[in-house]
Order: structure tokens, then sequence, then C-alpha cells
């Protein structure tokens, strides 16, 4: 009896870490898709990026 309790509890824990980790993933996701929507919003507004690699700056005027 006292090992399936113990297993009753780790299957527990097991899904609560799951759901943990769904949660973090769709914060993240979500996270992702305001940065995109947002650099789209820029550049529909005409702030455009430098073109060269690894510049992350908005071009000065």
């Amino acid at each position: 009896m006292f090992e399936y309790e113990l297993q009753k509890i780790h299957t527990a824990e097991l899904i609560r870490r799951a759901e943990n980790q769904r949660l973090v993933r769709e914060v993240r996701e979500a996270g992702r898709e305001s940065r995109r929507q947002a650099r789209r919003a820029a550049k529909d507004a005409g702030e455009e990026r430098d073109k060269r690699p690894g510049s992350r700056f908005v071009r000065a005027a």
C-alpha cells in the first residue's frame, strides 16, 4: 500500500512539472509573437532596421 501511495505522489509531481513546462513554453511563444508583431508594426510604420548583420538599432535619420 505504501508503494502505491508513493507512486501516486510521484505521478502527481510529474503532472505538475509537465503543466509548468507547458506554461513556460506558452509564455515564451507569446513573447516571441509579440516581438514579431512589434517588428511588423515598426516595418509598416517606416522604421527599418539597419541592413548590416548583427545590427539591433533603428537606422539614424
